[in-house]
């Protein structure tokens, strides 16, 4: 009777959580089904993500293995409860089970104390704003199931029911605190029964806690996406058609998709996200973990509501910004996926907070006022700088040979996007002049397409105006397709995002490359060849549309030893990189918050005692040199591209005035 009160309860508290699951939008994930198994073995089963940290990996995996192996002791209970001498057919005769059963059950036991040693001595900023009562009691209760589980194995070895008491050191040792006889029959009658009642006690808390994860983090994890961290699923608008039911971004939280629900209730309160966060570490609202768990509430408060509007119901949602988050938390992202990199259950936070921010922007025309003109200059000039087209090849001043290619003229072997900040910021043409001498010189069969490019629309995209990104697409695919292109290299690493990964939806299939790449194969295949080393030592920063979001990690480090310069990493670099600010359209938006994003990174830079700053994407040289300036540091920012031109080129052509 108290089972099946158990499981009754549990089945009606899980189906109510995943009734909600259900009503959500369908996440469309089905493709490259083996990467996903393998992403299951390795990330669930075989805790990779949590060993990112040595200390609390070791802890869950002790626990979380421990439960694996002691799950058909849960039967064995149930059975002992009947008549303490029945035990598991097989296993529970086998020596082989006993051992691992003995000795996982003490990792438990010790995960446990390590758990409370992180979180009472320790205590990492991580935890703060998480839900530390909770986890208490839940690691006091998987305490009480292995220890019980210990001790009631000591007084069945006591009473001679195991069969290979050998096996199992700390329960045999354990077995020394109970003499046999009536006493140690009722303290295996209490044992078995506290065991079983703790067992069925947490299942059917479970469905109610932040300890749901363990039941949705196994699909969470499948559904995580196959692309690349950068790439950011289509709306797919179509305004001439639309009708009252378009989806404009995520307003309430019946907007949310089954994946986006399966983030809430796997989220484990573990803060590493919110430790990683650049807007939390620089004093912003904004942390990723409470965001995930305001939604969470709001979903869970909601749920009776979510299911009578997806049985057909009309009912009032409350909007999830401002009642879940605010509008300051939202636009505080800088899209630079290092909280998703961090999640041990692949929780994609960025995802989220951009269908927020769709829905504020193109439903509401809800956003900082900051960003109004670069929203204009996107629309109406095609470019975030609001400069015309014509100016689009005004960089190009003073270089001969470069191709700009008009209709009809045959496709280049690379066609070089040049980007906006490439071609209208000051500091960014230094590395687009660069760029090109470099192809030149290395006979590149290259052209641009000058006026007829337009921004990629990844400023837009980021800061919610899917509608505006959209055409952006569909018109530069267009004009790619129609010239024949096949191969394009890429300076700006949120241009090389969106054409590699965002484009193939819009029917733009190309070979993209970023400029580090081409550069470092053209040296390796003796292209290019410095005939001066770079003075003075270089550290080089991560650019994070490059790095954390599409793994390029090697390219430009390759380029940056092709020009001789004596190389000094950064602590937080490659994969763990810290954001320059910029992304997620941060660019053209204040920053508020006890400090600047740019200033902390390049504080880090020059704690390295470099003189220079490499970067390779536009976005973090103005940002990084704009920090340099404030503090009126005398370290050098510059492109890597720009390094090695100085390192294996002549004297530069005058710069366009």
């Amino acid at each position: 009777m108290v089972v099946a009160a158990a499981v009754t309860l549990f089945t009606r508290r899980a189906r109510a959580r995943l009734d909600v699951v259900r009503a959500a939008r369908p996440a469309h994930r089905t493709d490259d089904p083996a990467r996903r198994a393998r992403r299951e073995l390795s990330d669930v089963f075989g805790q990779r993500k949590l060993f990112q940290k040595a200390l609390p990996g070791a802890m869950h995996a002790s626990i979380f293995w421990g439960f694996l192996i002691l799950l058909p002791t849960i039967v064995e209970a149930m059975l002992a409860v009947v008549d303490p001498a029945w035990t598991l057919p097989y296993l529970g005769h086998a020596a082989w089970f006993a051992f691992l059963q003995d000795v996982f059950a003490t990792l438990v036991v010790l995960g446990v104390g390590v758990a409370f040693y992180i979180r009472k001595v320790q205590r990492p900023d991580r935890f703060r704003g998480s839900h530390m009562q909770e986890a208490d009691r839940i690691l006091l209760m998987i305490l009480g199931i292995v220890t019980t589980l210990l001790l009631w194995n000591a007084t069945r070895i006591s009473l001679g029911y195991a069969d290979h008491p050998n096996a199992m050191p700390v329960a045999n040792l354990l077995s020394n605190l109970f003499a046999g006889g009536r006493r140690t029959e009722v303290a295996e009658r209490i044992l078995v029964w506290a065991h079983l009642l703790l067992v069925l006690g947490f299942l059917t808390y479970l469905p109610r806690s932040k300890h749901l994860h363990i039941l949705t983090a196994a699909p969470n994890v499948y559904l995580a996406k196959n692309a690349p961290r950068g790439y950011l699923e289509p709306l797919r608008i179509d305004i001439e058609s639309a009708d009252a039911d378009v989806r404009l971004g995520a307003a309430v939280a019946t907007d949310l998709s089954r994946k986006q629900v399966l983030d809430l209730y796997s989220c484990t309160e573990c803060g590493r996200c919110q430790e990683v966060c650049p807007a939390w570490a620089t004093g912003k609202p904004l942390s990723p973990k409470l965001l995930i768990m305001a939604l969470r509430d709001q979903v869970v408060a909601e749920a009776p509501a979510i299911l009578a509007a997806a049985g057909g119901g009309v009912v009032e949602l409350q909007p999830l910004v401002p009642n879940a988050v605010t509008d300051e938390v939202v636009w505080d992202c800088v899209t630079c996926g290092a909280c998703v990199r961090e999640c041990p259950v692949d929780i994609e936070h960025v995802d989220t907070i951009v269908d927020l921010r769709r829905n504020l922007v193109m439903a509401e025309s809800r956003f900082p006022p900051e960003a109004a003109a670069m929203l204009r200059g996107v629309e109406n000039s095609e470019n975030p700088w609001g400069q015309p087209a014509a100016a689009r090849t005004e960089w190009a001043s003073g270089l001969d040979g470069l191709r700009v290619l008009q209709p009809g003229d045959p496709p280049p072997e690379v066609l070089f996007w040049v980007g906006c900040a490439g071609a209208f910021d000051e500091r960014a043409k230094t590395t687009t002049r660069s760029i090109a001498r470099l192809l030149t010189a290395a006979g590149v069969d290259f052209a641009i397409l000058g006026p007829r490019e337009r921004c990629t629309g990844d400023p837009a995209r980021r800061m919610g105006h899917e509608y505006l990104f959209q055409m952006l697409a569909e018109q530069n695919v267009q004009t790619l397709n129609g010239a024949g292109v096949r191969t394009i290299v890429a300076s700006c690493a949120h241009c090389f995002n969106t054409l590699a990964n965002e484009y193939p939806d819009y029917g733009g299939r190309y070979e993209v490359l970023h400029h580090t790449e081409l550069l470092a194969r053209l040296v390796r295949d003796g292209g290019l060849r410095a005939t001066a080393s770079a003075s003075g030592s270089v550290t080089y920063h991560d650019a994070c549309y490059l790095g954390r979001h599409n793994g390029r990690f090697d390219a430009p480090r390759d380029v940056i030893a092709a020009a001789g310069a004596a190389a000094v990493e950064m602590p937080r670099n490659r994969e763990r990189s810290f954001c320059c600010g910029a992304g997620g359209a941060r660019m053209w938006m204040e920053e508020s918050g006890d400090a600047r994003i740019n200033d902390m990174r390049f504080a880090e830079a020059e704690a390295t005692g470099a003189g220079t700053v490499a970067v390779a994407c536009p976005y973090c040289f103005v940002m990084l040199d704009d920090a340099a300036k404030a503090k009126g540091s005398s370290v050098r920012v510059a492109d890597v591209a720009t390094l090695l031109a100085e390192s294996a080129l002549p004297e530069p052509p005058p710069e366009p005035h």
